[in-house]
């Protein structure tokens, strides 16, 4: 027998010799490989079954689109309907109130993202009988740094002295409440509106048009 010859009659012995522990690896693996498509066999039909019952429970109900301050009137760009599954003990606004809630004010302040509820809303809107609103452009220590909520007791003082000295006699205390407070403008000036007596409102508007009046925040308790 040749060189050539001999080496054709070993290679498949060769191979004889490699294929049982081959063949082995692969029926060890194969058990594995199975208990894992398994797995995802099953945990694909489980995110199905929650999927399913997440759809099928839920609701559209009405959504904050954009934050909106307290006291501030809603628009309908600030909200909108979203479906969510819902907590029967939750109580929510259905998506056909949503138009019933634009136009109101916000009684609480609505962060977007939020589901709207019915006390989030007040139809109380200033001025009251014998009341006047006045609006109020305040410079940075014009008023407190605090955030000012609506419906805060404050007094607004005016002492437009000469030169800008504060004269005794000048001093006018001014009682109000907040009804609305605007974002700070690009200098800085808060825009706030506050509810006076309607006969002290000619005055006020006068005195706040000099600039020279500052707003002073009384207790919240009580």
């Amino acid at each position: 027998m040749t060189a050539t010859q001999t080496a054709g009659v070993e290679a498949p012995q060769a191979a004889a010799r490699v294929t049982p522990a081959a063949a082995g690896v692969r029926m060890r693996r194969r058990p594995a490989l199975v208990a894992v498509s398994v797995a995802l066999v099953v945990l694909g039909a489980l995110l199905s079954v929650w999927t399913y019952s997440s759809l099928g429970s839920a609701q559209p109900v009405v959504g904050v689109r954009q934050d909106v301050a307290r006291g501030s009137v809603i628009s309908a760009s600030d909200l909108e309907v979203v479906r969510v599954g819902v907590d029967p003990a939750l109580a929510t606004v259905p998506a056909d109130g949503l138009e019933a809630l634009v136009g109101q004010r916000a009684a609480v302040d609505l962060q977007a993202g939020q589901l709207m509820v019915p006390p989030g809303v007040t139809q109380d809107v200033a001025p009251h009988k014998g009341m006047s609103v006045v609006g109020l452009a305040l410079a940075p220590g014009q008023l407190p740094s605090q955030p000012l909520w609506v419906g805060d007791r404050v007094r607004v003082v005016s002492t437009p002295g000469q030169q800008g000295d504060v004269v005794a006699q000048d001093v006018r205390v001014f009682t109000a409440s907040v009804v609305q407070v605007d974002a700070a403008d690009v200098s800085g000036r808060i825009s706030v509106s506050v509810e006076v007596a309607e006969q002290q409102a000619p005055e006020l508007a006068a005195r706040s048009a000099s600039g020279k009046v500052a707003l002073v925040v009384d207790a919240r308790e009580g």
